[in-house]
């Protein structure tokens, strides 16, 4: 087959590669010309991604993959085409089609029949029926289910470990109808490849889940379920918290039996997963009040952790205002190079609204970097007079009171800090209070 894969982002060039790799010839779509030239060339345009340079390079070499900006040309000489474009949203998380729709557009000015076209972007539920179809029809004149095939398949991966969770999770599928469904399950059968799962009620593989409406809201629910149980988290933390008890150990005497599966609390949110996609589901199901109170929750938690540092310090008799606090952590999860929706930034708001002085230290990011995003750059070793671990990033185990000369409280937001190495600071772990 040729698969043309439309959008080159930290999803979309795995997924080329993968299917590269699998023996097909594949165009790399992007309107980004660095992208396309990083491609092109065998680089990867990012790092964290793990296997993919040396993939990337061994596919171009090969001459199994290119890169190109000029979508509809690609399209017009492809089997496949597979749409990976972000669907951007605003800080309330409403979504703006403007990108996915003039990706559409170019995908449907290119299409010839028989031409199967996949989503796998998360979308609203109906999206895919409702609005897609329409535009790849008028910009083709093809006719749906007879010379166009068109499915729904959301990617179910994580940045930085896309390729084994390729092979670890069932792909999903919902077509428009039954013969774009076959059409997508034997796509995805020939550039897959499944481990052995002795844990499902079925073979690993191609999922067929009846229509594109089904595996809209199979994505939307598997993430929204994420966001609510890490709320009851959150809740169960703040206020085992306030009776003195450790929410870890109770979290895992809890799931030590099969049927609670309780995650961790933090002190946010973040990325362009979980945060998002419940307001996606929301659209489509309003009267959804636990979502939409689990997301509320989750909002809220940014200042909660800065109400609980500034007890701690007044209790020290040291005031929030004015006092120097370094947020750990820009990025939303630790070990990614990501700062989508992430919790620093309402952290960083709600400090600086108490009068505090907030700065920010990322090991992944350079000062220039940080200051792109709007924030002030910290380095380990200046002085502080508090500090918040807001990313799980795996150097801040090793984190002590030498790192944060001054600090007099340390807030914990993530649980990743180590016990010892403190003497002198005041170190609260969100959910496990005072260790």
């Amino acid at each position: 087959m040729h698969v043309t894969v439309v959008a080159l982002g930290k999803i979309g060039l795995p997924l080329a590669v993968q299917y590269a790799r699998a023996g097909h010839e594949v165009t790399g779509a992007d309107v980004d010309a660095r992208v396309v030239e990083l491609v092109a060339a065998g680089r990867a345009p990012w790092d964290e991604e793990a296997h993919l340079a040396e993939r990337l390079a061994e596919v171009v070499a090969a001459g199994r993959l290119r890169a190109t900006t000029g979508t509809t040309a690609a399209v017009a000489a492809s089997d496949v085409v597979v749409v990976v474009v972000p669907l951007v949203v605003d800080e309330a998380a409403r979504p703006d089609f403007a990108a996915m729709d003039a990706a559409t557009r170019a995908v449907a000015a290119g299409l010839r029949p028989g031409t199967l076209v996949v989503y796998e972007t998360t979308l609203p539920v109906g999206t895919t029926r409702g609005r897609l179809v329409p535009l790849l029809e008028a910009g083709s004149g093809l006719r749906t289910g007879e010379d166009l095939f068109v499915a729904f398949s959301p990617e179910r991966v994580l940045t930085g470990r896309v390729f084994a969770d390729l092979r670890r999770y069932p792909k999903l599928v919902g077509g428009v109808d039954a013969a774009s469904a076959r059409r997508a399950t034997a796509f995805y059968e020939a550039v897959l490849q499944f481990d052995e799962r002795a844990d499902l009620p079925r073979p690993n593989g191609v999922w067929d889940l009846g229509s594109a409406e089904a595996a809209e809201v199979a994505k939307l629910a598997e993430t929204t379920y994420r966001d609510v149980n890490i709320a009851l988290a959150n809740q169960f933390a703040l206020y085992a918290q306030s009776l003195g008890i450790d929410f870890a150990a109770v979290a895992e005497a809890c799931n030590s039996q099969p049927y609670s599966h309780l995650h961790r609390p933090g002190v946010a949110v973040g990325g362009h997963c979980i945060p998002v996609y419940p307001q996606l589901y929301l659209a489509g199901d309003p009267a959804a009040d636990v979502v939409r109170t689990a997301r509320a929750a989750n909002e809220r938690m940014p200042a909660a952790a800065v109400a609980m540092l500034d007890r701690e310090l007044e209790a020290l008799g040291t005031p929030l205002a004015g006092a120097r606090v370094a947020v750990l952590g820009a990025a939303y999860r630790g070990g990614v190079k990501e700062t989508a929706f992430s919790g620093v930034f309402p952290l960083v708001r709600e400090l600086a609204a108490r009068g505090a002085v907030p700065v920010v230290h990322d090991p992944l990011f350079s000062d220039a970097e940080l200051a792109e995003r709007g924030l002030a750059a910290h380095h380990l070793g200046e002085p502080v007079d508090a500090a918040v671990v807001q990313a799980d990033h795996r150097a801040y185990a090793a984190l002590g009171a030498a790192d944060l000369p001054g600090a007099r409280v340390l807030l914990d937001g993530r649980g990743v800090t180590a016990e010892d190495g403190w003497d002198g600071v005041v170190r609260v772990v969100l959910g496990r209070g005072r260790r």
